[in-house]
This record gives C-alpha cells, structure tokens and sequence, in this order.
C-alpha cells in the first residue's frame, strides 16, 4: 500500500449529519456511503494496516448480496458470520441486511477451550437458529467446515465465496419492521438464545445512543470489542455506520495480548473521543500501566470525552484505579459513561448523560438481600454505580414479586419498554412469553430507580439464598478479592446443595500458589472471608488459573462454572494434609 492509501478516513466530512433517522439499516449504509468516513483497522501494535471507506464496504456488500443471492439465499434466511474484526465480515454483514436475511454473528474459536469445544459450540448456534449458509475465515475453515457438516448447513470461508459469479438481481423490498439481525444474547443464563432485531428496534437504539451522548461533528471511535457480542456490533459498528462516524479497529485477541494497543490507538489518533469496554478492560490497562513511568509521554487521553462502561458489573474501584494510572496522560474522570443494556433491548436502555462521570450510592447490604439487619453486627455497605437515565423513548420501571411498580430507591425486578425491545427469542414461543408482557420486557436484572436514574444491583437468576437469606454473588466475589493476590474475575460464587440437602454457598477461586501449606493458608483466609459476609459456613475450592469459564463476551459464567464443578471438569487443587 502506498501513503496515500493508508491515510486514514476523516472525522469531519460536507454530508450532513444524520443521527440514525432512516427507516431501515440499508438506508443507513447508503446514507453513510456517501461520506469519506469509514472504518481503519491496526495490527496488534495499534498500527493502521487497512482503511477501509463505507462506500468501499456499501460497494462489496453489494457484490456479496448478489452472489448470495444467486447461491439460494432468501429474504428471511439465517446467515451465520463468524464475526472477525475484518472488512469481510462487516461487507458480508451488510449485504445479508440488504437481501432480507439476517446474519447472525457467532464467535471466533479464541473464546472457547480448545478446537472440539468450538466445533460443539459453533454447532449448537447453528442448530438453535437453523442456518442457511455459514460464511468464515479461512484460518478456521477446518472446525467451521466440521461444525457445519455435522449440522447439514452449507459452509464455506469467505476468500473462496467471494470468487463465485454476482450476477445482477433484484433485491426483495425490506422494511421497518423486518428482522435485521439475529444477536446472541451473552449467554449468562439463556445461551443459545437468538434474539430477533427489527430495523426499527435497531435504528431507534442507535439514535437514541447518538442523541444522548451527542455524537457529533469531529467524534471518532476506537473499539477492541468483539463484533459477535451486542456492546461491539451495535455500538461499535453499527452505531459509526448509522451515525456516519469514523472508526478505529483494533481485534480482539491482540487487544488480550497487548491491551495498552487500544490506549496507544485513542493517543494517535486525532479526534479518537468514543471508545467503550466491560470493567475488565479498564482493570487490565490499569494493571499493566502500574509498573510503567512513562504515562504522559506514552499516551494522550485528553481529546477521550465519552469513556463508556457496560456489559457487566461496573466497579468504582477498579474505574478509580484507571483515573489514578491515566489521570497524567489527560484522562478526565468524567468521562466514564456508565450505561445498562441487554441484547433484548438490542443494545442501551439507559446512558449517564455526558460529563456526569460515575456516581456511586452506597447501600446497605441487608437492602440488597431484602433481609433484615442482625443489630449484633455492623452494618455493611456496597457501592452501586448509576447506569444513567432511559434512552429517549424507553421506559424503565421497578417491579415486585406481584408485577407491583415500586417507587424511588425500592429494590425490585428492572423491566423497559420501548422500540428498541426486541421483536422475539428466534423460535422460542415459551422463553419469549416468559419475558415480554404487553411490550414489557423483564430484564432479569434486579435494580432501584432515583431521580429518575437506574442503579444496577445484579442478577436476579445469580441471587444465593441461603437459611432463607439473599446474598449476592458479586458481595461475596468483592469481598474475597480484596485478599492479596486476586484480579477482578478470579472468583466465581454460587449455592450448592450440601449431603444433608440443604444449600450452602460455594466460591471456586483462582489459584496461583504452588506450595500445599500456602495453600491450605490461603483456603481458610477465603473461608473466612466468605463466613464474614454471609454468616455461615461455606464451600471453598482452589482451582487452577485460567480455569472459570467465560461468556462469548467475556463475563464471568457462574452458571455455568457450577456445571463444570458438579460434572468433574473443573478439578480443584489439593491443598496439605
């Protein structure tokens, strides 16, 4: 490539700006086509590699709608994508949407343990949404090709699909109300579920992102975040293409591998001013940055306005250690955008205005567990971050166990209302029902409302009841890793049935000591950790690292770590006689 080609697409263009105002996606990309924007993609050291305009990507996305198309692909068929952060998937993407059939990412093998649990995955995905077609990059055509196989769904990598013919056709109409995309949800507790997006649910989240947060002239994005999980597809691909914004790109697995990549991207490129990640993101820069003494010449955060946090618990503490490691670089506080969504609600239910930052309640831990204090002991709190206030449209109540709407700072079942609210679970009447009432959606998140904004407090399916009393994991997962030695996701909490057929709390934790007796030490410091917070005894084992499981976005699955203890598959560590 010359210097020339590798000059990145512009912040700033003549075309006006649209704030995702049109009545289907393809109108979207066609709007966008017509900038100089576009999309940049940087190696694993952050350095621009390819760039990539929306007229380009409008120009092979209709190249690709022909040759599916022509290949049998109908309006209303499901095309999986396994989603890599490359221009082939974000083209293939975009002509699914302007032929009618909806593309469905799924995740690449990096997030799963080993090629025959990939291909077990990649299989189940395929069954649950009943494929068409499924399109893949090359370097995984060996597992894709056998998952594909075994669920008799055509499968081919996309360098050999783009040599088949493109004859020129006619497109079916497609409108507001079609199905645009089927997203997976995070799979915390209903995977594999699809959840059917509509054009309307998904411009309607987009422009209601862009309003809040006041994208506008001079904005430009920076994302590491996988484009298979809703906070990477929604906000940061399709929100640039709807609201015409240009962005920077770097994948997934490099940002493992070297995440101050993504800071160094932010630094150098000017007018980089959105960029999102889950808590652990933050967590992991502000970890690696501790050591380094080199911040304000290494980094500028200062042009980064809209820090935005989501996907998981957000952790005061971790975001005030990334304040203290970057404040010298220009990184601002309040740039923190706390928001809470769910792939449900295609992406954002609520977003903290811009500039506010984070702002913390503190709360009793017997308010959270809707038990009663035991006066004998002092009282416990619990920093709770406010997500924000409703998008423009959406509705947000609390509700009681009876459907009872519960008023300020009432702890209660979070559920919304809105156009963004999914249309359906794919083929899945009964789960459906189960959560949408009257347009209602019930979230599965338990929280309060103040003053108009939402606070967070969990996961209603993760609530550890114990003698008839709520513990949150998460209380019982902070509370342990203040111990020396632990990093945010080392623990994993939750209740098991005990012999005597009562249910005790159980905790599996990340063990990086070799020696027995350090570790029979360390075993009764976590056991007596947990009995502080939760009043008995409890169950503790010590597993190896890197042995919790995760979602496909990255998030801690407590569910299903309990499925591999009780099964065998995660084996604890033997501690000294």
């Amino acid at each position: 490539m010359t210097e020339t080609q590798l000059t990145p697409t512009p912040n700033d263009c003549p075309l006006p700006r649209r704030r995702s105002d049109f009545a289907t996606f393809c109108e979207a990309i066609d709007y966008a086509a017509r900038s100089q924007k576009g999309m940049n993609f940087h190696d694993m050291r952050g350095q621009l590699e390819l760039v990539y305009p929306y007229a380009q990507m409008r120009e092979d996305a209709l190249v690709m709608a022909r040759r599916l198309v022509a290949s049998g692909v109908a309006k209303g068929d499901r095309v999986a994508l396994v989603a890599e952060t490359v221009p082939e998937f974000t083209a293939l993407f975009c002509a699914c949407v302007y032929i009618g059939a909806w593309p469905v990412p799924l995740p690449l093998p990096t997030t799963f343990g080993g090629k025959d649990g990939y291909i077990e995955q990649l299989g189940v995905q395929l069954a649950s949404s009943d494929h068409r077609m499924l399109l893949y990059p090359p370097e995984i055509s060996e597992m894709a090709h056998a998952a594909a196989q075994k669920q008799g769904c055509e499968g081919h990598d996309w360098a050999s699909f783009a040599t088949r013919d493109a004859p020129e056709c006619d497109f079916p109409e497609v409108g507001p109300d079609d199905i645009c995309y089927l997203q997976y949800s995070s799979g915390s507790t209903r995977f594999p579920t699809g959840v059917a997006v509509t054009h309307r649910a998904l411009l309607h989240n987009l422009s209601g992102h862009a309003i809040t947060m006041n994208i506008g002239e001079g904005d430009r994005g920076v994302s590491w975040l996988p484009l298979y999980h809703d906070m990477g597809l929604v906000g940061c691909f399709l929100s640039m293409v709807g609201n015409q914004v240009s962005s920077d790109y770097l994948k997934t697995e490099h940002f493992a591998r070297r995440p101050l990549a993504w800071l160094d991207m932010i630094s150098a490129n000017e007018g980089a001013t959105l960029s999102y990640s889950p808590t652990f993101g933050y967590d992991i820069c502000a970890r690696r940055i501790s050591s380094q003494s080199n911040v304000a010449e290494r980094f500028d955060l200062s042009r980064w306005r809209l820090a935005g946090n989501g996907a998981d618990m957000i952790r005061p503490d971790v975001m005030q250690s990334f304040v203290n490691a970057f404040s010298p670089a220009g990184f601002k506080a309040n740039a923190f955008t706390p928001s809470y969504g769910l792939a449900e609600a295609t992406l954002a239910v609520t977003v903290m205005p811009p500039g506010e930052g984070i702002r913390v309640e503190l709360v009793e831990e017997e308010r959270l567990s809707g038990s009663r204090r035991d006066l004998t002991r002092p009282a416990r709190y619990r920093a709770i971050v406010n997500c924000g206030k409703p998008l423009p449209d959406m509705d947000v109540e609390i509700r009681g166990e009876k459907g009872d709407v519960r008023g300020d700072h009432q702890i209660g079942k979070v559920w919304c209302r809105g156009p963004s609210v999914m249309h359906s679970y794919f083929r899945d009447e009964e789960a459906t029902d189960a959560c949408l009432v009257n347009g209602w959606l019930d979230t599965g998140d338990m929280g309060y409302m103040a003053d108009g904004y939402l606070f967070v407090v969990g996961r209603a399916k993760d609530m550890i009841i114990i003698n008839g009393k709520n513990h949150w994991p998460q209380d019982i997962e902070w509370a342990v890793e203040q111990l020396a030695g632990f990093n945010h996701g080392d623990i994993a909490a939750f209740a098991l049935e005990t012999e005597n057929g009562e249910e005790a709390p159980a905790v599996l934790v990340h063990c990086r000591v070799s020696d027995p007796e350090e570790r029979a030490r360390l075993h009764t410091a976590i056991k007596e950790k947990v009995q502080a917070v939760t009043g008995t005894t409890c169950i503790v084992e010590l597993v190896p690292p890197r042995t919790l499981p995760r979602t496909s976005s990255g998030k801690l699955s407590r569910a299903k770590a309990k499925k591999l203890y009780l099964s065998g598959e995660i084996q604890p560590l033997a501690l000294a006689a």
